[in-house]
This record gives C-alpha cells, sequence and structure tokens, in this order.
C-alpha cells in the first residue's frame, strides 16, 4: 500500500505525525508513504523509516513573490510531482488552509477530519471524505485516529511509537564537549520566552556538575540571544545554525534538556532524551511534549495571565538534578 501525506509544518507538528505512520506500518507491514512538507522541513519526514520520497513546497516564499515563482516554473513544478505518482490513499494530517490548497491540487481524492474537527474550517471543502475526530485530544491521538479511520484498523490503545531512525544524521562538522546538556532557550513567540538571566541561573548550578550547556539557534536573532546568555559563563556554548539532521545528532547525545515551548522540545521527546519543558500559554493535553523521560512545568497553570517569569531557575533545578 502506498499513502501520500500532506502536512507542511512545523517541526513539533510533523514529529506529531509519527505515531500515525508507526500504528500504520505494524497493521500493514507492505506500506509505505510519500510525504508533502515545507523546504524547511524537508529533513524531518524522512527520520521515519516507512517515508520514501518527500515534495516539498516553498509557499512562504511563494507568498512573498507569487508572480516570480509562477514565471520561474516553480509551482508548475510543484504540481508536477504532487500529482505524478499513483496513492493508495491520500491523507491530509494537517487540516488548515495551507494544506488545505495542496489537497485541493492533488487530482485524486483527498482524505481529512470533518468541518467541525479541522483545525482552520474552510479546509474540510479540499476534501472528498471526511471523518469527525474529537477535538479535545492531543494532536498525537487525534492523527492515530484519522490514520487507523482512513486506513480501516482500531486505532491501538497502546502509547505513541515515534518510529524514528536517525542514524543518517551526522554530527556537525565542529567540535562538541564531552559532556553536554541542551538549554532550548529559543521560541516563535516572545510569551513562550523565559528570561535571559533564570537561564544563566540555571547555566552557573549546571556548571557545578561538570557539565557544558549548549545553546542552539535557528536563526541570526536566536544566535545573538544565545550569544546573550552564554556571556560570562564558560560553560555555556551558543551553537550556529545548523540543519535539523544535525540538531538531532546534537540532541540524541545530549544528557538532558531543558526547553522552551518549541520544535527542539518536541525533537527530544522523538528522541527519549531526558527533557524538561517550560510551559505558559500553551494547553499540554493538546500539543505537550508526550514521550519517555518527558516533564513539563508550567507557569501559574491556573491563570489566563500565564507568564514565563513565573517558572523560577531553582523550580528547574529541582527537576533537572536528579538528571544529571
Amino acid at each position: 500500500m502506498r499513502v501520500l501525506i500532506i502536512k507542511l509544518t512545523s517541526m513539533g507538528d510533523l514529529m506529531h505525525a509519527f505515531p500515525a505512520l508507526s500504528d500504520a506500518v505494524k497493521q500493514y507491514p507492505d506500506i509505505t508513504f510519500d510525504w508533502v512538507v515545507d523546504e524547511g522541513f524537508m529533513e524531518v519526514p524522512l527520520w521515519h523509516p516507512s517515508v520514501k520520497r518527500v515534495i516539498t513546497t516553498a509557499h512562504r516564499r511563494w507568498k512573498k513573490n507569487l508572480f516570480q515563482c509562477w514565471k520561474r516554473g516553480e509551482l508548475h513544478a510543484f504540481y508536477r510531482q504532487l500529482n505524478l505518482n499513483a496513492y493508495d490513499v491520500v491523507v491530509d494530517l494537517q487540516s488548515n488552509l495551507k494544506s488545505a490548497i495542496v489537497s485541493w491540487l492533488r487530482r485524486t481524492p483527498v482524505h481529512g477530519y470533518n468541518k467541525h474537527t479541522c483545525r482552520e474550517k474552510p479546509a474540510h471543502w479540499a476534501y472528498d471524505t471526511h471523518y469527525h475526530i474529537e477535538l479535545r485530544q492531543h494532536a498525537i491521538e487525534r492523527q492515530r485516529e484519522l490514520m487507523a479511520k482512513v486506513l480501516g484498523y482500531e486505532k491501538p490503545a497502546s502509547l505513541p511509537n515515534y518510529g524514528v531512525n536517525i542514524s543518517q544524521c551526522q554530527l556537525p562538522s565542529f567540535k562538541l564537549p564531552e559532556k553536554y546538556v541542551v538549554f532550548v532557550h529559543n521560541a516563535s513567540k516572545p510569551t513562550k520566552l523565559w528570561p535571559v538571566d533564570y537561564w544563566q541561573q540555571l547555566i552557573r548550578q549546571v556548571s557545578h556538575q561538570d557539565y557544558s550547556v549548549l545553546l542552539p539557534c535557528g536563526n541570526d536573532s536566536e544566535y545573538q540571544r544565545a550569544q546573550l546568555i552564554a556571556k560570562d559563563h564558560p560553560a555555556a556554548i551558543a551553537l550556529p545554525k545548523v540543519s535539523l539532521g544535525e540538531m538531532a545528532a546534537v540532541m540524541s547525545q545530549a544528557k538532558v534538556a531543558v526547553c522552551s515551548d518549541t520544535g527542539l522540545a518536541h525533537m527530544a521527546a522523538v528522541l527519549s532524551i531526558p527533557a524538561i519543558t517550560l510551559y505558559a500559554v500553551t494547553d499540554t493535553m493538546l500539543i505537550g511534549t508526550v514521550g519517555q523521560h518527558q516533564q513539563h512545568i508550567i507557569a501559574d497553570k491556573h491563570s489566563l495571565n500565564a507568564n514565563m517569569k513565573a517558572i523560577s531557575a531553582d523550580e528547574v533545578w529541582n527537576l533537572l538534578k536528579p538528571l544529571l
């Protein structure tokens, strides 16, 4: 059986889809998947051994200069790749407007959530077959249930199995410390950022245990923030931007990670690296990290105006120390 998955972004959302693929492989050992994904995340789907081919979109670039992209033939090339192969099933696991556009461009029927359970309601118009999947459950379980209904089996009651293999991921060319932890300080929204001085307090505690602290980044501003956090702390290293595959290799060798609410926190969960993830504005029951050795600290969970400052460095240290 050959299945096409449409799920474009983002890193954590992509990783939430892996258990659905693992379930399907257990039911149908010969099943394989192709995956439509944004070019910025093209490495991620291939971490699951059942994914054989990736078709990339560039909707972020295309949106900025649609005419030039059309003129260069990028849109036509994508349309041709999207419809190049025959599939037994095509399923949109994302269910928002951008994934629905891709579903609409596919010339064969697409399966997806119904209008009551889509992430963005109009997306259901792009699907030929609809499924009601309860909203108030974790994204991983929603996708496991959708895949089960589409392919005709009962969703397993077992814990999610990410089923990844990152053996093809190589460490970056620069030398890494022998013993290190990863502090994922960056996040997509200011409301998800833990204060710089709190990270620095935690670095001081960790350095007393003879561990180095790696501070990853995804862009220039995040690198500058990493440098600021690492300032005057010899044990802390602001990492330059690396590929997602390289970051996965780095994370896989970490003793433990402390993470903001961002994609690398889900990477730690996928790789079963002990991790403490800090939350303020996210409903962890719906999209929090899931997996072995994962812990959450939630800032003022009973408040509608939770602030990351409510999580003290001492609170994090009390959970982190036993893991070192």
